[in-house]
Formats: structure tokens, C-alpha cells, sequence
């Protein structure tokens, strides 16, 4: 299971910051967007107190582990539920903050998705998000992939960096109902491990970069995969090995 939670040491960092930008309040009913293995879900239960939290992410696997974690630490306030939170009937008018670390990039429509989402949430409720800015200020995102094929961005897919334009995601966000929308500059390193050895197993596993290498012959995989330990090596800090990146806080607001 651990290639379910390395992704919350990747980004240490900035949950530190995404947690204070949400700021729990100890009544709020919380609902949790693309939640994993639910580290801001069950961080949100805790501020909670009096309230609850509901972790919501379309993987099984992962809530299997976000529950086993929670019933592990006691907290009796949270709950996670397989849905799709673009079409999930949430009940109406039943959250007071919505949070998301990054798991509202790969919306299919994302104004139907805001929109089915902010149904849920009562009045004056406050929608805070953490999300990717664009690809070239993200170091990992062409790094791994220049070093495995020379070429620095996917052919095609989900897009990480879909909410990365202040202008485009805002409109979102209006269409979608909200109001007071803001962003926040993030600029935090993502850590990848102590050392090249243990960044090279969780790289290849977080951003599944498996597949680049099973597409090569076997030479020239082992020539890919010693240019990624020599980019690994180059990033290798006293704090591990890490990449620059930046981020937004998106924060809004459903009006009263």
C-alpha cells in the first residue's frame, strides 16, 4: 500500500499551508473533493470537533486505506464515500467548506461539476482549493519526462494544469455560483525521498512513469532510467530530493 500514501510526503509543504488556507472552524461540516488516503480529510475531522468530515475519491483502494487510518487514530467524526463528486447527489445545502488538494483538476465539465458541487454546500459556504499553476512553472512536471524521452510535456490525458490560469479557472468558479473567488501564490518544493535511490521507486510509481519505460527496448529503458537517476542525483538536497513548483490557493464563496 504505500504507493497509495507517498503522495502525502511529496507534498508536505504545501498541505501545511492548504491546511491553514482552510482554516476548520470546530462546528463545520466539511466535504473533502478527491480526498486518496484522506490525510486532509482526517486532518479537517480533527480541527472539527463538533462538526464532521466526508471524504469523497472515486478509488476503492484508496478509502480502504484513509478508513483503516482513521479507525486506527480515533476519529469518530469522519467518513469517506466511492463517488464521483462531478455527478455525485450530494444532499443539499449540507457543508459548510468545501476542500480539494488537488483533486478537482481532471473535471470532465468543470463548471457542471462546480455547479453539482455547490449545491451541496449552504449559503456563504467557503470553497478552498489547491491547485497546480502552469506546467513550465513546475519543475517535476518536465524534468522526469525529458530525462525518460526528451520530450518535456504528455501527449495527451487528464491535464494536471487545467485550473492553472487565474482568468479561466475564476470564470469556472462564477459559472459555477461562486463568488469572492482568490488565489494565492504557492511556491514550495515537492520531495520525492531522502535520496535518488528511494526518489527513483516513488517518481516511476507516483507519476506512473512505468509505462514511458515498458514502451522502450531494454537498452535503451536502462539508458532512461540512468538519465532520471542523474536528474535525481542533481536535485539531491540536505532535506532530500526535491523539485520546485508552484501552486494556487483558490478560495471562494457561495453567496448568501
Amino acid at each position: 500500500m504505500a504507493d497509495l500514501f507517498d503522495y502525502d510526503a511529496e507534498l508536505r509543504r504545501h498541505n501545511e499551508l492548504f491546511r491553514a488556507a482552510a482554516g476548520v472552524g470546530s462546528h463545520d461540516r466539511v466535504l473533502d473533493i478527491g480526498c486518496g488516503t484522506g490525510l486532509s480529510t482526517r486532518q479537517a475531522a480533527r480541527a472539527a470537533v463538533h462538526g464532521s468530515a466526508v471524504g469523497v475519491d472515486v478509488s476503492v483502494p484508496m478509502l480502504e486505506r484513509a478508513r483503516q487510518l482513521s479507525d486506527d487514530q480515533g476519529l469518530a467524526n469522519v467518513t469517506f464515500l466511492p463517488a464521483d463528486a462531478q455527478v455525485h447527489r450530494f444532499a443539499p445545502a449540507s457543508f459548510d467548506l468545501c476542500i480539494s488538494r488537488f483533486g478537482t483538476m481532471f473535471f470532465a465539465d468543470p463548471v457542471a461539476a462546480f455547479t453539482n458541487i455547490g449545491h451541496a454546500l449552504r449559503p456563504a459556504a467557503r470553497l478552498v482549493l489547491l491547485v497546480w499553476q502552469e506546467r513550465d512553472r513546475n519543475e517535476w512536471a518536465t524534468a522526469f519526462r525529458q530525462a525518460l524521452t526528451g520530450a518535456s510535456a504528455p501527449s495527451g490525458g487528464p491535464d494536471a494544469f487545467s485550473l492553472a490560469d487565474p482568468t479561466v479557472t475564476e470564470g469556472i468558479l462564477a459559472s459555477a455560483g461562486f463568488a469572492e473567488v482568490g488565489f494565492t501564490d504557492v511556491h514550495e518544493p515537492v520531495y520525492y525521498g531522502p535520496d535518488s535511490a528511494a526518489a527513483l521507486d516513488a517518481v516511476l510509481r507516483l507519476l506512473k512513469l512505468e509505462d514511458l519505460l515498458a514502451d522502450l527496448d531494454t537498452v535503451a529503458a536502462e539508458h532512461a532510467r540512468e538519465r532520471l537517476r542523474t536528474t535525481l542525483d542533481a536535485h539531491t538536497t540536505a532535506d532530500g530530493v526535491q523539485f520546485d513548483s508552484r501552486a494556487w490557493i483558490v478560495t471562494a464563496r457561495r453567496p448568501h
